[in-house]
């Protein structure tokens, strides 16, 4: 996205640098999240790598480190015994000591699921335990298998919660991520819909676990599949006001009123404390949500609202068009035509927050629709811009060109699409 130049331009800002302190920034919402837990529910965006050692290593460490028992769940795998085998063995390799417990819908045949929920040796294992993970796979399988109707707790579920209270370390990774808030993605793979209006009860949605506690949303696999488009309507129609989307191979650790980042990217913050909407329209709209980008060691306090970056980025620049000496590195305002592209909300964030321009805009929309979808030419405006406290910080010392932005703005509105969108200047071949 930017050249060595940027690198070298943004070096110049350290002389002027503030100090840690001038670097924690109020994100709006200063709340409690009212856990009862004393644990970490540590959040995994998906497609974990095994060998992503500053992930594997802090999930061994939060548990007390080396010796931590890890109690295994593949509940929501395609191949349970495989998922659980590669996730022991990287638990193993960090230190734990870790073991598979099998309850799983889709283990090999002859496994008696309801005999192993209830089987009260596997419970004395997770109660033993000082850590719980949980497999990618679908997150529906989870809720449905560690709960009875109504959503009444299993023992095996009140075991795994003793874990988390007691101090220990409940993981997911993937549709072990979606359970850790109290509501939850069941099954929405196309965000666009969602924005639309698509949001079912026991459909696209459903009760989660709600390990992070009543007050924090969480969505996984985040910014490589857009998932903005689908947390925006369901933390509006459930009264959530803060959501944390945590990207693939990265995690977001939740302990109590405090989130840390790690990994290999980071966690889009929303913020709906202040946004408003208007149910005139008809239509999914939002106007003034707050969001913050969280990269990899950045933490922010929900309690008090501070956001502090990463020691690598306070030793770098930070970018505040407020300031006298601020030089921004863009002087384009580009259009996106795809706002629920792969990291492009978070590209268009920091163009944004690195350039002299106040707003970039940008599309939501289908170009080709499906002949079954009712609203082929509605779409949505996704207007970003700057407001109070908005700054950013850039590094190039972490092998990339890395930002930190907080508390830019965002208004999605519905727009109508006009077909054709455009016509060729020559007959395609």
């Amino acid at each position: 996205m930017q050249s060595k130049r940027h690198s070298q331009r943004h070096s110049k800002r350290h002389s002027k640098r503030l100090i840690a302190a001038a670097a924690l920034l109020c994100s709006g919402l200063c709340f409690n999240l009212v856990q009862a837990q004393t644990g970490a529910a540590i959040v995994i965006g998906g497609a974990l790598k095994l060998d992503n050692d500053a992930v594997w290593q802090r999930i061994v460490d939060e548990a007390g480190g080396r010796g931590a028992r890890f109690v295994v769940f593949a509940t929501a795998a395609a191949n349970p015994e495989r998922s659980a085998a590669q996730i022991v063995e990287a638990l193993n390799r960090h230190g734990a000591l870790a073991e598979p417990i099998p309850v799983a819908p889709r283990l090999n045949k002859g496994a008696d699921l309801q005999k192993n929920l209830n089987d009260p040796a596997l419970i004395a294992k997770v109660n033993a335990a000082q850590g719980v993970y949980f497999s990618g796979g679908a997150q529906e399988l989870i809720v449905d298998t560690l709960t009875e109707p109504g959503g009444k707790r299993t023992a095996m579920l009140d075991a795994i919660w003793q874990v988390l209270s007691r101090g220990g370390v409940v993981a997911g990774s993937s549709a072990g991520a979606a359970i850790m808030s109290a509501v939850m993605f069941r099954d929405a793979q196309d965000s666009l819909q969602v924005l639309k209006g698509r949001l079912r009860e026991g459909k696209e949605i459903d009760r989660g676990l709600g390990f992070v506690g009543p007050a924090l949303f969480i969505d996984q696999h985040f910014l490589k599949r857009g998932r903005i488009g689908r947390m925006l309507p369901l933390m509006w129609a459930k009264g959530y006001k803060l959501g944390l989307g945590v990207e693939e191979n990265s995690a977001a650790i939740v302990r109590g009123d405090a989130v840390e980042v790690i990994g290999a990217r980071g966690a889009l913050l929303v913020d709906l404390t202040a946004a408003t909407s208007d149910a005139k329209l008809g239509r999914f709209n939002l106007r003034n949500a707050s969001l913050s980008f969280l990269d990899r060691g950045d933490r922010h306090d929900f309690k008090t609202g501070l956001t502090t970056p990463s020691q690598v980025k306070l030793a770098s620049s930070k970018i505040d068009a407020a300031a006298s000496d601020f030089k921004p590195f863009f002087n384009n305002e580009p259009f996106y035509l795809d706002m629920l592209g792969d990291n492009t909300i978070v590209t268009a964030m920091a163009h944004l927050i690195d350039s002299p321009k106040p707003e970039l805009l940008g599309l939501a929309f289908n170009g080709k629709p499906a002949a079954d979808d009712p609203q082929p030419d509605l779409g949505f405006e996704f207007r970003l811009y700057k407001g109070e406290g908005s700054v950013g910080w850039y590094t190039g010392a972490m092998g990339g060109e890395d930002y930190t932005v907080l508390k830019v703005r965002l208004d999605v509105l519905p727009v109508t699409i006009k077909r054709p969108f455009y016509e060729r200047l020559m007959p395609a071949r």
